[in-house]
């Protein structure tokens, strides 16, 4: 939950770096969350009115999470339009994202992983 919580607050934050953990536990949350979204919606019979609003809510910490994460491997963030290919271009991005970051510094930043971790 932590991991979720630190991208929300770095709402905006499309520099630097961030680790393959931090990327996929905040998509773990998010599609929970998203789940638990949609169920209190359909609950309440107002199915598409909270769904939207989460979505609005996270697309910025998650695009900033995503880019952070592109830093992270050396790529400009500007490859995670690489996903508006058709079929292609997700698997691309998703091999990007799963990808390890570099061990030192990059033009991005400093690694965001401590150095005994390696």
């Amino acid at each position: 939950m932590n991991w979720y919580l630190e991208v929300l607050k770095k709402y905006v934050a499309f520099s630097g770096r961030a680790r393959r953990q931090e990327h996929w536990m905040f998509l773990l949350f998010n599609i929970i969350a998203v789940i638990i979204v949609v169920a209190i919606d359909l609950a309440l019979g107002t199915f598409p009115l909270l769904y939207p609003i989460y979505f609005l809510a996270v697309l910025l910490p998650h695009l900033g999470v995503t880019v952070r994460r592109l830093h992270d491997t050396g790529r400009s963030g500007w490859s995670i339009l690489l996903g508006l290919i058709p079929l292609v271009g997700a698997v691309i991005l998703v091999v990007f994202l799963a990808t390890e970051g570099e061990r030192n510094d990059n033009a991005y930043g400093p690694s965001p992983k401590p150095a005994t971790a390696y």
